[in-house]
């Protein structure tokens, strides 16, 4: 007996001797419909696969955060597992593609040993899951483990860093044409910006988003040439920033090695695969959106969005007056005559109305007196939005804040930011609380693309993140603007609206179109211009053309302004495809206007009236010329009437469109 219990107790001391393994535990969670099954597994380590109606889209993927002394999401042992079904929530999003919207989901809520768990939701129109940590002393994020396993050599839609190999390729504008390759094939000296696209097949795409993104940078992809696999990457934490010339812009010129310093207690950025079926759902998601942390500012009634006239596109290039054009009164008068002539709702004055080598931005150049300026635009209708670099006003935030409020400035155009690391995170919120707090709208330039800060901060009315028209005063017709034209509205718009500005009334086809700095042109055709009006989520908009140009159009002026895009309540896309063709309609009450754009190739569409209430309706229709192929700035006006038995054939040309204003008889 003595022998066997020696021998027990040798077999148990063994046992304690060895790595208690944690037992893989399985969860599943499926969206509202049915249609979408996430399943999760906590044991050695953290991982989720997911399937669209069985069909296996995202293989097993660990996801964790790496700390300094552990790594959350290894050796995952669950306390706690609360599910919540059928949630569902109104959101107002006021300044968005729908004045309000509901979202229904079904949640499930992993608390894990170690103060820390995690979060996942499943939507009918995608799924998204989250980090949670509760310890009570800062935590340094050294890197967080975001792998994608896919089952498939997917073809991917991503736009990459146009910052070259060996330099800081997280630090750029966030400004790029997508690339089309398998995963096995996509650029291995390079990371893409989100959002990115994978084809599943069978018309089904996933898109990788990001949202409520704050104190903690951005996420970026990046895959490794040979397997079916991406991961993200994230810049690592800024700890030294020079000031360089000319627009006294600060640069990371130091990073740490790790990514973040964060509280012990808090949620990270949501991870978003938006799912679709159909390519017209892609425009229209609102994922990103509704996980954003809600209003901050609360009342939004004195928020003022519209259209813009703009001087940098086309250099201050008015012609035909009898003074010397530049940054000037006698200039932006001109402008503010032009808008208020238009019905325009803002003149920005852009860069150069400050030194901006010197870095003040409250002090204007001699040339300008910026109180007289508000005054003769408010004695005409138009109030003026000032650029200024994201650095300069956040040196100067509340004194900038506070003065340019009380002078009666409508907002800031603020520009160079090129970044999205923690600290240039926690700038963009600083700056959008401090300028709600004086009632000043925000334009987001040299931005990264949006990650709900906008539902948030509803003072935010648009962002750049987009390559957008300003990109032809200097590219030459090899960069493909009509296929990225056809590309964007479904990739980025996802994320949030763009401001693309647009607005050329020198329109090109494809062998005349040059890249002419002082006069610059658009690829495409004049009804493509007009189509963006319509089918760009853009709450504020530019025209980026000079006045002179638009006076000699006043008739496609006269439209342009016409074309709702403030207080939009609904919005569908009627027709498209991915990087072929897009046919947008937004109402306004009950007004609608619709939008159509395709790539180079031109393209017969029958527009379909049944989306119309009952009555009858007057339409107003620009479309392509029967020339328009080679003189892009060909195009015939049309009105007629119908009703939702209607139907209507339009041809687009290449690189064509149309644009069509509806209201009721």
């Amino acid at each position: 007996m003595n022998h066997i219990k020696l021998l027990y107790l040798s077999l148990l001391a063994c046992m304690t001797c060895l790595p208690l393994q944690a037992a893989e535990r399985t969860f599943a969670l499926k969206s509202p419909d049915g249609n979408l099954e996430v399943e999760i597994k906590a044991g050695d380590r953290l991982s989720y696969s997911l399937k669209h109606k069985n069909k296996l889209l995202l293989a097993e993927s660990p996801i964790g955060l790496v700390l300094e002394d552990k790594t959350l999401g290894t050796d995952v042992r669950v306390s706690g597992a609360k599910r919540r079904d059928l949630v569902t929530e109104n959101i107002l999003s006021p300044n968005y593609r729908f004045s309000a919207f509901n979202v229904t989901y079904n949640e499930l809520n992993l608390k894990l040993k170690g103060n820390y768990g995690i979060v996942f939701r499943a939507y009918d129109e995608g799924v998204a899951y989250r980090f949670y940590t509760s310890m009570k002393q800062p935590l340094v994020i050294e890197d967080e483990i975001v792998e994608m396993n896919f089952p498939e050599d997917y073809e991917t839609y991503m736009a990459y860093s146009t910052v070259k190999p060996g330099k800081d390729q997280y630090a750029m504008a966030f400004q790029n044409i997508y690339t089309k390759a398998t995963v096995k094939n996509v650029h291995t000296d390079n990371i893409a910006f989100l959002p990115i696209t994978m084809d599943c097949g069978e018309g089904v795409k996933m898109t990788l988003l990001e949202s409520d993104l704050e104190n903690y940078p951005g996420m970026f992809v990046e895959g490794d040439g040979k397997t079916c696999s991406l991961k993200g990457t994230f810049a690592r934490y800024p700890v030294e920033l020079k000031s360089f010339p000319p627009r006294a812009m600060k640069r990371v010129v130091g990073r740490a090695d790790y990514m973040a310093k964060v509280n012990g207690t808090r949620s990270y950025p949501w991870r978003i695969w938006a799912v679709t079926e159909k390519d017209t759902e892609m425009p229209v998601n609102n994922l990103v959106y509704a996980l954003a942390s809600p209003n901050r500012i609360g009342d939004t009634s004195w928020i003022e969005t519209g259209k813009v006239a703009w001087e940098w596109w086309n250099d201050w290039g008015i012609s035909g007056v009898d003074f010397k054009a530049g940054i000037n009164m006698d200039t932006y008068k001109y402008y503010i005559d032009f808008a208020a002539e238009n019905q325009i709702e803002f003149v920005v004055l852009d860069e150069g109305w400050y030194n901006p080598k010197k870095g003040d931005m409250l002090t204007a150049i001699p040339e300008l007196d910026l109180e007289e300026l508000v005054r003769y635009g408010k004695s005409k209708g138009v109030d003026l939005i000032l650029w200024t670099v994201f650095n300069v006003l956040d040196e100067q935030l509340e004194e900038a804040c506070k003065k340019y409020s009380a002078m009666g400035i409508s907002g800031f155009k603020v520009d160079f930011l090129d970044r999205d690391d923690q600290t240039a995170v926690e700038m963009a919120y600083r700056i959008a609380e401090m300028t709600a707090k004086y009632k000043l709208t925000l334009d987001l330039h040299g931005f990264y693309k949006p990650t709900g800060i906008n539902r948030t901060y509803p003072n935010i009315i648009n962002f750049e993140a987009v390559f957008g028209m300003e990109e032809m005063k200097w590219r030459s017709v090899e960069w493909d603007m009509m296929e990225y034209d056809v590309m964007m509205p479904y990739i980025r718009m996802m994320a949030g609206p763009v401001d693309y500005t647009p607005g050329a009334m020198r329109n090109a086809s494809k062998k005349d179109f040059k890249d002419i700095y002082y006069n610059p042109m658009s690829q495409g055709t004049r009804c493509h211009q007009l189509a963006t009006y319509v089918v760009h989520d853009s709450p504020l908009t530019m025209l980026a053309d000079n006045p002179t140009i638009y006076q000699k159009e006043q008739e496609c002026t006269d439209f342009i302004v016409s074309l709702p895009n403030k207080q939009i309540e609904e919005t569908r896309v009627l027709q498209g495809e991915l990087g072929e063709y897009i046919i947008t309609a937004r109402r306004t009450g009950a007004s609608w206007c619709v939008g159509g754009m395709t790539d180079w190739n031109s393209r017969e569409v029958t527009l379909d009236f049944s989306f119309l209430q009952d009555g009858n309706y007057e339409v107003v229709l620009f479309k392509d010329g029967v020339n328009a192929d080679k003189q892009a700035s060909d195009y015939v006006k049309e009105t007629f009437t119908v009703t939702p038995d209607s139907k209507k054939e339009i041809r687009m040309a290449q690189g064509g469109g149309f644009a069509m204003l509806i209201k009721r008889a």
